[in-house]
């Protein structure tokens, strides 16, 4: 990697180098991105919350969202994209749930800090 020069010379050279190499991994930043703009969206949000607390099909998603299982199915899809949630097949059946992962765990943790919500025992 090439030697950055900063306009200001503040002694920070050192983290400036590691800290261009961390900006040039696009991807990286563009995979956070795509997991916030799922969580963009209040329904989104709710629907994350309530798997991350149990696992559910869509008919009893939508009867608790009060929605429609359509409806529901729209949301579930990109949030499924993007790794927050998994899916599983019982028969004719597909039941959701958040997905076990640390990114899934750190979002709900950062919902019920921000929210206050105390998760049921």
């Amino acid at each position: 990697m090439e030697i950055m020069e900063l306009p200001h010379h503040q002694g920070t050279q050192d983290t400036a180098v590691d800290l261009r190499e961390q900006l040039s991994h696009i991807d990286h930043f563009q995979m956070v991105t795509e997991v916030f703009r799922q969580l963009g969206d209040t329904t989104r949000i709710r629907i994350f919350w309530l798997l991350c607390h149990c696992e559910e099909c869509v008919i009893n998603i939508s009867a608790m969202m009060e929605m429609s299982s359509p409806a529901v199915s729209h949301h579930l899809r990109p949030l499924r994209d993007s790794g927050l949630i998994v899916s599983r097949r019982a028969g004719k059946e597909v039941y959701y749930k958040a997905a076990d992962t640390k990114q899934s765990r750190l979002l709900h943790e950062m919902i019920e800090k921000m929210m206050e919500i105390t998760c049921p025992d």
